[in-house]
């Protein structure tokens, strides 16, 4: 390595370290009249409130005995409670464990166990829970309610007091300290399709750099300008997962307009869309189809909503009917593992000539890598592939936010990490113009009669047909192809589908030689809703499971 300068402050420079609190000083400066809203409660914060609650806060951890390098658990719905707890807790050194409250009871327990929660905050609906795991969380000493009512009913456990009393009893003011930006932030578990879930983490530095590059990447698109000091901002993504993408860090660092709707209710969603005139969200597709499909959402009139849809793929027939409402829909890409972003939708200056067929195609791609990420594919052998957009690899990436490995797991951390690029276990392909399509994960790609055949793009062509709604598509073994495509779908109210009705609208795409023959599903099976996972993915192994028993 070539020798290199190295800088030396004087002694009397202030070496700024990259810490989550210097996403906070901004926040004031830019927020106006901005407020943050809470649908679960109706009440309403200034942006001065809302800092002064954070200070609040941190003085009740404290008092509370936690400690720079303890783990504080949250079990909450999308609240400005939990937005609150993602400054004040990492804030004071400690370590922000977002819990994801739909994993099984024995699986929270593993999460809160393998991370050491010390304290818990939790939600009046998951206190019946951790009553009964209590004896089992080794490593927990004490609990604080989160109650939405203003007369919160008594506690199923001990706890050291209800969220707003303690806060209301502490000082307004705290002093937050200058530590190593490298230090734990925050804490989170991803899950497989085997074994427990993984724990990933997130030092300040790296969602301090995370979100500066999503503000850049949301506002420096002439054609995709997602936040701005107007936007009205309402995450559709749990907080427990992957920080709610590092929106609300973003949002919060700008000022905006926030809304944290609570539970994720179609009829909550759409009312707080319309009465605080929300412009910017984002969500699986599963969640968005579910909201366009409630029977209150035919009345409205969606334009001016900015969609970004992410954790699963974009099919066109969501992109399209999303657009004929009148939101702007964006495809957004990472993992857990990425803190999460890696790649969005890049509209071009001319979109606005665009057919609609053409605006659908754009928008589905997977997109290009944001600033400060490198991306590459691979073969099986670990050689980079050309970005001619026909090579098919698995996508490995290099950026500044990954997370360092696993948490305690250092075997699967060094599989994560192999040949010092972080595996996405994505097959895709990447163009001349350096934008990714994501065409499978390894997991999921369907070889049969000697092929590869993307299960995205299956389900991308029947997503196309009139009357269904949503498709998803595994392979199962087949004695003489290998493995066969086999398909679950929903219709659309009052319409009738059947795999005749698919093999038709897919023998189109035969016709024109866009799809071999051999991409049409042996099977495919009407059900009224597709399985999904508790971050509202479609989840193959349970749809796999479910296939394989039906014979």
């Amino acid at each position: 390595m070539m020798p290199v300068k190295l800088l030396k402050p004087t002694e009397e420079a202030y070496q700024y370290p990259l810490l989550i609190k210097q996403l906070l000083l901004s926040s004031q400066r830019y927020a106006g009249d901005n407020e943050i809203v809470g649908g679960n409660n109706g009440k309403r914060y200034s942006y001065q409130e809302f800092n002064e609650r954070v200070c609040r806060l941190a003085n009740v951890l404290t008092e509370a005995g936690v400690k720079a390098g303890d783990v504080v658990a949250v079990l909450d719905w999308d609240t400005p409670r939990y937005l609150e707890c993602f400054f004040a807790i990492p804030m004071i050194g400690a370590v922000l464990h977002t819990v994801n409250v739909r994993l099984a009871p024995e699986q929270i327990v593993y999460t809160m166990n393998h991370a050491e929660d010390k304290l818990v905050l939790a939600h009046d609906d998951f206190l019946p829970l951790l009553a009964q795991v209590k004896h089992e969380l080794v490593t927990v000493e004490k609990y604080m309610q989160l109650s939405d009512s203003d007369t919160p009913a008594e506690a199923p456990l001990k706890t050291m007091g209800e969220y707003e009393s303690l806060l209301k009893g502490a000082l307004p003011e705290f002093d937050f300290p200058d530590f190593d930006e490298n230090a734990i932030a925050t804490t989170f578990y991803t899950t497989g399709t085997t074994g427990n879930p993984k724990g990933v983490y997130f030092s300040h530095r790296q969602l301090v750099l995370h979100t500066m590059t999503l503000a850049a990447t949301t506002s420096m698109n002439d054609n995709m300008q997602l936040m701005q000091v107007s936007s009205v901002y309402m995450p559709i993504t749990p907080m427990f997962h992957v920080h709610a993408w590092g929106v609300p860090y973003v949002a919060t660092m700008m000022g905006l307009k926030q809304v944290y709707p609570g539970r994720y209710e179609p009829a909550t969603l759409l009312k707080l869309f319309m009465t605080e005139k929300v412009t910017f969200s984002h969500c699986v597709p599963t969640i968005l189809q579910m909201v366009l499909s409630s029977e209150k959402a035919k009345a409205i009139d969606f334009s001016g909503w900015q969609v970004l849809i992410g954790g699963s793929a974009l099919t066109a027939g969501l992109a399209s009917a999303a657009l004929e409402r009148g939101i702007q829909i964006y495809t957004g890409y990472g993992m857990s593992e990425t803190c999460p972003l890696l790649s969005t939708t890049w509209m071009p200056l001319n979109a606005d000539e665009f057919t609609h067929d053409q605006q659908v195609a754009k928008r589905i791609k997977t997109g290009r890598p944001v600033p400060f990420v490198n991306m590459r594919i691979i073969d099986s052998n670990g050689r980079f592939l050309p970005h001619d957009g026909e090579a098919m690899g698995e996508v490995v990436v290099r950026t500044p936010w990954l997370t360092q490995g696993y948490l305690n797991e250092p075997e699967k951390s060094e599989e994560l990490w192999a040949n010092g690029w972080m595996h996405t276990g994505d097959v895709g392909t990447i163009d001349s113009t350096y934008t990714l399509q994501i065409r499978d994960r390894i997991k999921d790609v369907i070889k049969t009669g000697g092929e590869w055949v993307s299960s995205l793009d299956i389900e991308n062509l029947i997503s196309k047909h009139p009357d269904i709604e949503l498709a998803a598509v595994i392979g199962l073994p087949d004695d003489e192809w290998g493995e066969r495509p086999h398909a679950i779908v929903t219709a659309r109210a009052g319409a009738s589908v059947d795999r005749d009705a698919v093999a038709a609208h897919m023998q189109q795409y035969i016709d024109e030689g866009l799809i071999e023959k051999w991409y049409l599903p042996d099977t495919v099976k009407v059900v009224d809703e597709i399985p999904r996972t508790s971050v509202g993915k479609i989840d193959k192994k349970v749809i796999r499971e479910m296939l394989k028993s039906n014979g």
